[in-house]
């Protein structure tokens, strides 16, 4: 469970500087980031 939280916020963390540098990537970053906890939900 821990690795999960670490994930989520390495994810978020990483999610959160790409739109900073191009804010034009906003939605493929959010549904990247819905796909990867969606997965990472079904497969924990």
């Amino acid at each position: 469970m821990t690795l999960h939280f670490e994930l989520n916020a390495l994810i978020a963390l990483i999610a959160g500087i790409l739109i900073l540098i191009r804010p034009r990537l906003l939605n493929y970053i959010v549904a990247i980031y819905l796909i990867v906890i969606g997965i990472l939900g079904l497969v924990r």
